[in-house]
């Protein structure tokens, strides 16, 4: 249950600390926030969240397109400078505050309070399309256990037959594989583009539905639900993962596929877009700026070791992804073999790998019929345990600021979760339209690709720069004992905020438009795709704005008011020494880059 903050005491309602009892502080913050039942829990929700359906689809595409093995090095640069050094950021604001990231955020720059609502903003648009892929996946799996895999053949009522093709072909060639047409004609029922919706795919309605009942039943009784689901949703997938590369290292061709894989192109290290990418993968996956990583944490006990975590949860994500890729491009070797046909024909990037070529793959495994139900129901807890924590940020955001308001009037927190998921399902309607691929590529693009872009850089602004390395420091060393060392110091200073500036002028001066295949969108769907960015980004202006306008005096005064947090850092420092100490250590960390 969470606190009435309104009967709380006049020193507890922002979760203060009492800097002088240090041992008693844990305890009387977690009376007032559920807790993870165990570390484990913890570190499974956020791996669940962290390792989902980019690492399966998105990376191994990534790495063989951007120098295959050379590729590593850019991206394992990016997790010690810029994923690990931000995921430890993100639990230390939330384990600290015990509060949602809006609430988390306004405490550390008032001025950015903004920032915190964007998060929540941009996690709840991403709920409502998200769930859509795990309806793609119960279809998938219950389609699987018909004698012959529906997606095999060119002989169904679905099925284009002069276009179609039992295999892979040439690019070149005017042919679509059995499996692309599965997709498209019966899962799909596509339209011709984002004008015609088509009215709503009823079947796919029914696995919405289901999708989201699952969703609601993990995590309706929230961290004691979710705690113990996770248990089996982050552990499950790798078992899968294991078998399937067991699996496909014997079959024909694989060598061949992990060669295109892992083969260096050491040429593309000098490309500035290689980098750019990894930085990019590495903040995407890990799950940077949601706020849910923040979200996880704030239910953790005050001195639970989050640098452990830390270094799990992102050694974990980047195992996973490499992992992923030898168990994707093994069997694309294994079809490049079959179809006599190069590996770059065959390896795609986004939902067309997973639901597109590796079906295919699958149908002409040996004991296709086992393969296949597994492989998606992989898919599904991939999907489940980042829909887990997309959806808790919302409902954080709903308790902690209405929570005491509403439960006057329905009484169980239950509802309050059961109406964002409803809210969620409902908004997610025009993705399962006939048309609905187009809506769903639409929202992604510019949701998942434009707008957390700009909310991660000026998160890593606000919290790095004007609230400080000291004040992240001394957060740190109140939990966990010491301060963090001169590594995490750096980055935090300097490296994080300038990687975050280039990947934002980056993406900026590389925007393309958005498309789907060769199908371009109407001008006036990108105006659309524009206003949902808005729909988070403008928060973080309005909340700046706002912020100055409330407080009093020059606007001078008023703006120094703004980055002064609120967040109770207690009494270890003086005002003045603390102000001594940023500056100082501003000057030794430079000096210790130049």
């Amino acid at each position: 249950m969470d606190v009435d903050h309104s009967k709380a005491p006049a020193d507890q309602r922002d979760c203060s600390l009492k800097p002088l009892d240090l041992k008693a502080i844990p305890e009387k913050i977690v009376d007032g926030r559920p807790t993870w039942s165990g570390r484990l829990e913890f570190i499974l929700a956020s791996v669940g969240y962290a390792v989902g359906l980019g690492n399966v689809w998105r990376f191994p595409y990534l790495c063989y397109s951007s120098g295959g093995g050379a590729f590593m090095i850019p991206y394992l640069t990016m997790v010690l400078l810029c994923g690990i050094p931000l995921l430890f950021m993100e639990f230390a604001i939330g384990q600290y505050t015990r509060l949602g990231p809006v609430h988390a955020l306004a405490k550390i720059c008032p001025l950015f309070k903004g920032v915190g609502l964007a998060t929540v903003v941009i996690s709840f648009v991403f709920t409502t399309y998200y769930n859509v892929l795990m309806s793609w996946s119960l279809y998938y799996f219950f389609n699987s256990f018909e004698a012959t895999l529906p997606w095999k053949s060119c002989n169904n009522t679905w099925n284009v037959v002069e276009n179609c093709s039992r295999g892979f072909v040439d690019k070149d060639v005017y042919l679509q594989s059995a499996s692309q047409q599965f997709f498209d004609y019966r899962l799909l029922e596509k339209t011709a583009g984002i004008e015609e919706s088509g009215g709503i795919r009823w079947e796919l309605f029914g696995y919405l539905i289901f999708a989201w009942v699952i969703v609601y039943l993990c995590i309706f009784k929230g961290v004691k639900s979710t705690g113990k689901v996770v248990y089996f949703t982050a552990i499950f997938p790798y078992f899968v993962l294991f078998a399937l590369l067991i699996n496909n290292l014997q079959l024909p061709g694989a060598k061949k596929g992990i060669l295109y894989f892992v083969t260096p192109v050491w040429s593309k290290l000098f490309t500035v877009k290689v980098w750019v990418n990894a930085a990019a993968q590495v903040f995407n996956s890990i799950g940077i700026a949601f706020g849910s990583q923040i979200s996880l944490a704030s239910y953790n006990k005050f001195n639970n070791n989050i640098l452990r975590d830390t270094l799990i949860v992102s050694l974990t994500n980047s195992f996973t992804s490499i992992l992923a890729g030898f168990v994707i491009f093994s069997a694309v070797g294994y079809m490049a073999n079959i179809y006599n046909l190069p590996v770059d024909n065959i390896a795609t990037d986004g939902p067309g790998l997973v639901f597109v070529v590796y079906p295919e793959i699958l149908s002409t495994m040996p004991v296709s019929q086992l393969w296949a139900p597994l492989f998606f129901f992989m898919l599904l807890c991939l999907g489940l345990d980042s829909q887990f924590a997309t959806v808790e940020v919302a409902v954080a955001f709903v308790k902690d600021e209405y929570g005491p308001r509403i439960l006057q009037y329905i009484k169980r927190e239950e509802l309050i979760t059961l109406a964002v998921c409803l809210v969620s399902f409902l908004l997610g309607l025009p993705h399962i339209t006939k048309g609905g691929i187009y809506v769903f590529q639409l929202m992604d693009h510019y949701t998942a690709v434009v707008s957390l872009v700009f909310l991660a850089f000026f998160e890593v602004l606000a919290v790095c720069w004007i609230f400080g390395v000291s004040r992240i420091s001394i957060m740190i060393k109140k939990m966990l004992g010491k301060a963090p060392n001169l590594y995490f110091r750096i980055c935090w200073m300097v490296l994080c905020p300038i990687l975050m500036l280039v990947i934002l002028i980056s993406s900026i001066a590389q925007y393309t438009p958005v498309h789907y295949g060769k199908y371009s969108y109407p001008a006036w769907s990108e105006w659309v795709g524009w206003a949902v960015s808005l729909i988070s980004i403008v928060w973080i202006p309005l909340g700046a704005i706002q912020e100055i306008c409330k407080n009093k005096g020059s606007f001078r005064q008023r703006l120094k008011t703004a980055i002064t947090p609120t967040v109770d850092l207690g009494a270890e420092y003086p005002s003045s020494e603390k102000q001594n100490l940023d500056l100082q250590m501003s000057e030794t960390l430079l000096s210790s880059v130049v």
